[in-house]
């Protein structure tokens, strides 16, 4: 009598970021070890519902996809299968839609599926859950603002990104004498601008999680400019409410996405310009946050995330995701980690040294020494 089929299931929702196919090859490499075959759904949640989608991975097609940007697999964040249209609005999937995947994990005879996505994704995961399918999640977003796990993927290779922009933007900037601003990634989470405002040797930094005026950044650049440092480099996160708190859009939210950000870099550079007659420009970094090869910590990290998945299938732990606990690779249940974002704690370690430098948050206790003295 023939072996009884063993199958794990894996796909890729949501934006797309460099790691993903480290993923992949990591299940696949872990989940053959252990006698399973591996199905990958093709876009996303797409692929479970007609028309059905997929393709087998082994380790041929997954040989060479270890340092290669996006996802064999494809992906989306748009269709029927969007769950998220704002930070506090998770949308319920229809439930045929849902049954109708389900149907599709049990005639391919899925032991678990693999859900590698971010909070809107595992927002669909954990629906998916609730109707009886075996998920597994895996966290990823270049955004890293999953409260669940330290690190995501994604946000290291997004974080060298920008900060080879800020390295090239310097040298122009301080030849010419310029403030230029740069606006990054980050809707609620600050952790990109911060990270690489640091690494990449910005002097202002703008996040969600901190109120800013204009007068602040002006004070900064004209301080800067009295001691000698005629040029700045303002980095800011696309998330960033204006000193009114609004937020800077290119156009409004619809029934299966986000309102799209955008814009507030130019905002600022204009602001900065029109107060203090400097020559600012302002740049957009975009979808190059996304795009290109892995970082090796990145590669590490969701090398390990694959591996632990598999564990979590094997264990027969369905409804966790596996999640970054230095130094160790924990899990914890998708509706815990999908309770909350991590946002960018006031009293981190990075910002109390930002500050201590100098660094300026355009609030006012950027102005103030952070250490003191005991009395």
């Amino acid at each position: 009598m023939a072996n009884e089929i063993k199958r794990l299931g894996i796909l890729t929702s949501g934006g797309d970021c460099p790691g993903l196919n480290a993923v992949l090859r990591s299940v696949v490499k872990t989940s053959t070890r252990h006698g399973y075959e591996v199905i990958g759904f093709l876009r996303g949640f797409e692929g479970l519902v007609a028309p059905v989608s997929y393709m087998t991975l082994d380790y041929k097609n997954t040989e060479h996809i270890l340092n290669q940007g996006g996802t064999i697999l494809g992906s989306t964040n748009r269709g029927r299968f969007t769950a998220k249209t704002g930070i506090e609005s998770r949308k319920t999937i229809d439930h045929d839609l849902l049954d109708e995947a389900a149907r599709t994990c049990q005639q391919l005879q899925i032991e678990g599926l693999i859900c590698v996505g971010g909070d809107g994704s595992l927002s669909i995961a954990q629906q998916l859950f609730e109707r009886g399918v075996p998920v597994v999640g895996v966290p990823k977003t270049i955004d890293n603002d999953l409260s669940a796990t330290m690190f995501t993927f994604g946000f290291d290779s997004a974080v060298d990104c920008v900060t080879d922009a800020l390295d090239r933007l310097h040298t122009t900037a301080e030849s010419h004498d310029r403030v230029i601003v740069l606006e990054v990634m980050g809707r609620h989470a600050g952790w990109i601008a911060l990270y690489a405002g640091i690494s990449g040797g910005g002097d202002v930094i703008l996040i969600p999680e901190i109120p800013w005026n204009f007068d602040n950044i002006c004070r900064t650049i004209t301080e800067r400019d009295r001691r000698g440092k005629r040029f700045t480099l303002v980095v800011v996160a696309e998330g960033a409410q204006l000193p009114d708190g609004q937020l800077v859009t290119q156009d409004a939210a619809s029934v299966d996405r986000q309102v799209r950000l955008g814009g507030l870099g130019s905002v600022v550079a204009q602001e900065i310009e029109r107060r203090l007659s400097r020559e600012t420009r302002a740049v957009v970094l975009g979808h190059l946050q996304r795009g290109g090869a892995p970082s090796a910590f990145d590669r590490v990290l969701a090398t390990t995330f694959g591996a632990h998945a598999v564990r979590l299938v094997i264990e027969r732990r369905f409804g966790e995701m596996v999640c970054y606990d230095p130094p160790h690779c924990a899990s914890c249940t998708i509706q815990t980690a999908i309770e909350k974002l991590r946002l960018v704690d006031l009293q981190d370690a990075t910002v109390i040294a930002a500050r201590a430098m100098g660094i300026s948050f355009g609030d006012m206790e950027s102005f103030e020494p952070v250490f003191r003295p005991p009395v």
